[in-house]
C-alpha cells in the first residue's frame, strides 16, 4: 500500500463519521461581518473577543512595527530579538502583576515548551482531563509520570496529588483557566489550595482569559487574578495574542527566576525565529487599549448576559458558562454539522466542534461573542437557532 492509499483510508474513515474538517477561506477577518464567496455571512465563531483584530489603532502599530522589518530573521537568542519584544514582555508582566514575561511563537509552543522545560522523567505532571491539546501534548513530550482527574474533580485532583507524592520529584498541576470547548471556569482557588498542601506547582492557561477578565488592580490579567491570586499560588501562566488580544503568539509570565529558566531550556522558544516585530507593535498597542478602554470588555460581558437571557427565553439547553464561550451540545456529529451547515445557509457562522476536539457523544455548536455584536444580532442567531433545530428535529423524528 503507498503512502496516499493508507492516508486515503483515514480520510474516508473520517468523512464516514463526520469528523472530516474543511478550512473555509474568508476575504477578510469577522468584524463580525465578513465576505464569504460573493455571500455576507455574520460570525459567531471568532476568539476575537474585544473586536481588537480590526482595531484602526492596532492595525496602525503593526504597520508602523513593520518598518523595523519583515521579519525577525533569527531566534531571540541569536540575532532576533528587538527593542518591541523587550518592551512587549515588560508591558504583559505589568498587566498580570508578575515579575517577568517571555513571548512564545504560538499558545501552542509556549506550554509545550514550559512544560518540557519545568519537567522530566522523575516528576509527574498532573491536567484535568479536558485541558487544551497543547497541555495534553506537552504533559506527553515532557516524558514526566502523567496523571490526570476529571474534568474540574477536586476529589479527583487530590487522589492524584496523592499518588505523585509516591512517585517522588517534583509535581505540576496543569489546567486552563476557561475551557475553550465548554467556556466554564476551573475552580482555581480550591486547586491552588491543594497544590499549596501537596507542595506542587500550578500552570494555568489564561488563552481565553487574559484580556477579558481579572481583578481591580490587574483588570486584563485572566481567571487567577478574578480568583485573587497572585504569583506565589499560580507560578506559571501562559497568556494568548491571538484572541482578546487580535493579535498572534503568546507569552509566559511568573517570577523573574522562571522567565530567566526557560531562555535556557525552553526549546521552542530557542530554537524558533523570533516574533515579526509587526506583531509584537500591535500586541502592544493592544494591550494599551484594553487599559485605556474598560467598556470593551463590559460590552462584551453585556451581550454575554443579553446572550444567555434571550436563549433562556427560547429555552435553548446552553452549558453552564459565563464566558464569550457559550457552547450548545447537541450530542450527534452528523445533527451538529447539519444544523451548522443550514446556519451558514441563513447567513451566520458557528463552529461545529466534534470528536477528537471535544469527548465521543458531545458535538456541540461552539457559539463565541464580541464586543462588537449587537443585540439585534445576537437576537437574529437565536432566532434562527430555534427555528433550524425545531426543523432538523422534525426531519429526523
Amino acid at each position: 500500500m503507498t503512502l496516499d492509499q493508507a492516508l486515503r483510508q483515514r480520510l474516508d474513515e473520517r468523512r464516514r463519521r463526520n469528523l472530516y474538517r474543511e478550512v473555509k477561506t474568508l476575504d477578510s477577518v469577522p468584524s463580525p461581518l465578513f465576505k464569504l464567496g460573493a455571500r455576507e455571512i455574520l460570525a459567531f465563531s471568532s476568539n476575537d473577543y474585544l473586536g481588537l483584530a480590526i482595531h484602526p489603532e492596532v492595525i496602525a502599530a503593526q504597520k508602523a512595527g513593520a518598518e523595523q522589518g519583515a521579519g525577525a530573521t533569527a531566534s531571540h537568542l541569536v540575532n532576533g530579538h528587538l527593542k518591541i519584544h523587550q518592551q512587549l514582555q515588560q508591558r504583559l508582566a505589568e498587566v498580570t502583576g508578575r515579575e517577568a514575561a517571555l513571548v512564545f511563537s504560538s499558545g501552542y509552543m509556549a506550554n509545550v515548551g514550559t512544560l518540557c522545560a519545568l519537567l522530566g522523567r522523575a516528576d509527574n505532571i498532573i491536567s484535568d482531563k479536558l485541558n487544551h491539546a497543547s497541555l495534553i501534548d506537552g504533559a506527553r513530550l515532557c516524558g514526566a509520570n502523567s496523571l490526570r482527574f476529571p474534568h474540574s474533580d477536586l476529589k479527583g485532583l487530590h487522589r492524584q496529588l496523592q499518588r505523585a507524592a509516591g512517585h517522588g520529584g517534583n509535581t505540576l498541576v496543569a489546567v486552563d483557566g476557561v475551557y475553550s470547548m465548554d467556556g466554564d471556569q476551573a475552580p482555581l482557588i480550591e486547586i491552588a489550595g491543594l497544590c499549596r498542601e501537596h507542595g506542587a506547582w500550578l500552570l494555568v492557561d489564561e488563552a481565553h482569559g487574559f484580556g477579558v477578565m481579572g481583578s481591580e488592580q490587574f483588570p486584563l490579567a485572566g481567571s487567577c487574578a478574578a480568583a485573587g491570586l497572585d504569583q506565589s499560588q499560580v507560578p506559571v501562566i501562559m497568556g494568548t495574542l491571538g484572541k482578546a488580544a487580535g493579535n498572534a503568539g503568546a507569552f509566559v509570565a511568573g517570577s523573574r527566576v522562571l522567565i530567566d529558566y526557560l531562555v535556557q531550556f525552553a526549546r521552542p522558544y530557542i530554537y524558533t525565529t523570533g516574533m515579526p516585530p509587526a506583531v509584537a507593535a500591535g500586541s502592544i498597542a493592544a494591550v494599551e487599549l484594553m487599559c485605556r478602554k474598560p467598556e470593551l470588555t463590559r460590552r462584551l460581558e453585556e451581550n454575554i448576559a443579553h446572550f444567555r437571557q434571550r436563549a433562556a427565553q427560547l429555552n435553548l439547553p446552553l452549558a453552564d458558562s459565563s464566558t464569550a464561550i457559550q457552547p450548545l451540545v447537541l450530542g450527534c456529529e452528523e445533527k451538529v454539522m447539519s444544523v451548522s451547515a443550514e446556519l451558514e445557509r441563513r447567513g451566520f457562522l458557528v463552529g461545529a466542534i466534534r470528536p477528537p476536539t471535544v469527548p465521543a457523544g458531545t458535538a456541540r455548536l461552539r457559539i463565541t461573542l464580541s464586543a462588537l455584536h449587537t443585540y439585534s444580532q445576537i437576537n437574529a442567531l437565536l432566532d434562527e437557532l430555534v427555528s433550524v433545530l425545531q426543523e432538523n428535529t422534525a426531519v429526523h423524528s
